[in-house]
């Protein structure tokens, strides 16, 4: 089958691999050896579908993470036995065996030139790779600007099965900007439109879930995933869970359970996890007082960095300097933390570093300074909805002596024109199947559609719709 269809190997290797349910969990790790077989006898008869093939391999040892044991190390050295190619697929290979082979600083120049690759090319099969790229070369623009043009390639080009895997990257990326309203449309989107292919990738749900703060239905949804990563071999998911209980306990305060779970998520080097993981454990090791953790953690952030400049690992890295490094420089390196966050797209992390420079502050005396940083961090955190960390923020102006007046958290958005005009066909008497025929929707699609605008108008009803729209 393989050597007879080579165009359509990697839209079947993509699919079977972000795959969630059924018998569809036997392909993780399964799936390495046949995918090897496969390009080894393609290498004389097409040495493209064979880079294809072997990054097919690599990406779904890559998923089996942990439970893979030796499969990703086999994968890289049968893969470098195929001579390099130039196009997309070729560079996002040969920039990997770099990764493994010489390290992560070595690769950073292939990494950054295989992102603009795939951008260039507008790939979406390549999307699942080049994602996690852009986090090993700290380019916020690139993640952003990455993830939106596969979306809009996704839905240009009509690729159903494609499109959810597209949506849930594109979430992720708008969670670290701050947009979790946008983020959790496109994740219900994703879900909505799951009867067509694979599911929706699941890491962007936990990943917004453990950012919104809310204890109990993040911890039950990351529990959820965590035992159906355990049960499929999908080790990679099983690092995003353990990172996502960092974030959402480091946000509550919870600093020794954050470092409980954070310990976990780094035992192994998993793309595009560690790095962000490394944050969340120089954050709860500092708070809890195990300094040599926070030391260790900050010195694999500066290996990670270095040969990166961009204000994201520039920033990142003084973050982790102020938190782990020579006290005497703390305030020197949270300043510049704050200034190189704070340039780039990404609003969580500046907001996080704000919110960790006010805590300094408040402890030197420093109140006048301290509230500065608390307000900006605390109003950001409340605009986009993490309530964790505005409660913590909070707190924290409220020892300064400030009053802190709750406010929403989150921004009701309006509707999008396609919500409005479902909003009056529905308020209008039609029926689901009736609004889907003028629109060519499925009425599956105009359900989730019509869940989205009864929140976005705080309507519980058809009813009720009706009459806001009179």
């Amino acid at each position: 089958v393989f050597v007879a269809a080579p165009a359509g190997i990697a839209t079947w290797h993509l699919e079977m691999r972000w795959t969630f349910g059924g018998e569809a969990h036997t392909t993780r790790r399964a799936a390495v050896p046949p995918l090897l077989a496969a390009a080894r006898r393609l290498e004389t008869l097409d040495p493209a579908a064979a880079r294809e093939t072997y990054l097919s391999a690599i990406g779904a040892a890559l998923n089996a993470g942990r439970f893979g044991r030796d499969d990703l190390a086999h994968a890289f050295d049968a893969a470098a036995a195929v001579p390099a190619g130039d196009e997309p697929a070729g560079q996002v290979l040969s920039s990997l065996i770099t990764w493994h082979r010489e390290g992560h600083e070595a690769a950073v120049p292939r990494f950054r030139r295989a992102v603009e690759v795939t951008a260039a090319d507008g790939d979406v099969d390549l999307v699942w790779l080049s994602g996690m790229l852009v986090h090993e070369i700290w380019d916020d623009e690139a993640f952003l600007a990455r993830t939106e043009k596969a979306v809009t390639s996704a839905r240009d080009s009509g690729a159903l099965s494609l499109l959810p895997t597209a949506l849930t990257f594109r979430a992720t990326a708008l969670v670290y900007a701050g947009r979790f309203a946008d983020a959790s449309d496109l994740i219900d989107e994703a879900a909505a439109l799951a009867y067509a292919g694979p599911s929706a990738h699941p890491a962007a749900a936990v990943i917004l879930a453990a950012h919104r703060g809310q204890a109990e239905p993040a911890l039950e949804q990351i529990e959820a995933l965590a035992a159906d990563a355990q049960a499929s071999g999908q080790g990679w998911l099983l690092s995003v869970t353990g990172y996502s209980r960092a974030v959402l306990h480091n946000g509550l305060g919870n600093y020794p359970a954050a470092l409980e779970a954070v310990r976990f998520a780094v035992e192994h080097d998993e793309l595009a996890v560690r790095q962000r993981a490394l944050s969340e454990l120089v954050e709860a090791a500092g708070r809890t007082g195990d300094t040599a953790a926070a030391a260790q953690a900050r010195e694999v952030l500066t290996e990670l960095t270095r040969g990166v400049d961009t204000g994201w690992a520039r920033g990142t890295r003084a973050l982790a300097d102020a938190l782990a490094g020579p006290a005497t420089q703390a305030g020197e390196n949270y300043r510049e933390a704050v200034d190189q966050l704070a340039g780039s797209r990404l609003v969580v992390p500046a907001a996080r570093a704000r919110l960790l420079y006010g805590e300094w502050l408040r402890r030197e005396n420093r109140r006048g300074d301290a509230r500065e940083q608390l307000r900006a961090a605390y109003d950001a955190f409340a605009a986009m909805g993490a309530e964790g960390f505005a409660e913590r923020a909070g707190r924290e102006l409220m020892a300064t002596g400030e009053t802190v007046r709750k406010r929403t958290l989150g921004v009701r958005e309006e509707l999008t024109a396609q919500e409005a005009q479902i909003a009056r066909l529905a308020a209008a008497g039609r029926t689901n199947p009736e609004i889907g025929a003028v629109l060519f929707l499925s009425p599956r699609t105009v359900e989730w559609h019509l869940r989205k605008i009864f929140t976005k108008l705080g309507v519980t009803s058809r009813r009720e719709l009706a009459g806001r729209n009179g």
